[in-house]
C-alpha cells in the first residue's frame, strides 16, 4: 500500500454546501478507486500568496489516503484539472517520515505551542521606566508621539 496526500483549494465564491459537496465528491471518488481514506482535513478559508483566477482567498482541503497502486492518479488529477471549482491542487506520495509526521500532527504532538499568559500590570500601577501607563497608552490626536500638544506648540 502506498500513502498519498492531496491538497486542493476550492473557489470561495461557492456556497458552503457546494464547497463541502466538492470535497466529498473527491473523497467518494477515491473510495471508488479502492483507496482507504486516513484523514480529511478542512483547513478553512485562507489568504492565497498570490491571486489565482482573480481570487485572493481559497478554502483549503487536505485528504490523506492509502492506495494499492498509483494507477488511478492520472484520471483523478485530470478530473481536478477540469473542475472549475478547484483553483489548485497538489498530490504528494508520502514516505514513512511523512506518514509519521501527519500522525503526530493529528495526535497534537506537532503544532503551535501553548504559551502561558503573563500577568499584565494594572492600569494604575506605574510602568518600570516611571511614565504613567495612562499617559503612555493614550492615543495622540495631534500627531505628537508623547506629551501635551500645547507644550509642543510652545517649543516651536
Amino acid at each position: 500500500m502506498r500513502n498519498y496526500e492531496t491538497t486542493f483549494i476550492v473557489d470561495p465564491v461557492l456556497s458552503t454546501e457546494d464547497i463541502k459537496s466538492t470535497a466529498q465528491a473527491y473523497v467518494d471518488n477515491l473510495q471508488k478507486e479502492g483507496c482507504e481514506i486516513v484523514f480529511v482535513d478542512e483547513m478553512g478559508l485562507r489568504t492565497l500568496a498570490y491571486d489565482i483566477n482573480k481570487r485572493s482567498n481559497g478554502v483549503y482541503y487536505c485528504i490523506e489516503y492509502t492506495a494499492p497502486n498509483g494507477a488511478f492518479l492520472n484520471n483523478f488529477e485530470l478530473g481536478m484539472r477540469r473542475d472549475e471549482r478547484i483553483l489548485r491542487f497538489l498530490t504528494v506520495a508520502l514516505d514513512k517520515y511523512g506518514v509519521q509526521y501527519n500522525a503526530d500532527k493529528r495526535a497534537g504532538k506537532i503544532g503551535k505551542a501553548k504559551r502561558k499568559k503573563q500577568e499584565k500590570p494594572a492600569k494604575n500601577e506605574p510602568a518600570a521606566h516611571g511614565v504613567s501607563r495612562k499617559k503612555a497608552d493614550a492615543p495622540s490626536l495631534s500627531g505628537v508621539p508623547s506629551g501635551d500638544a500645547e507644550s509642543f506648540k510652545e517649543e516651536e
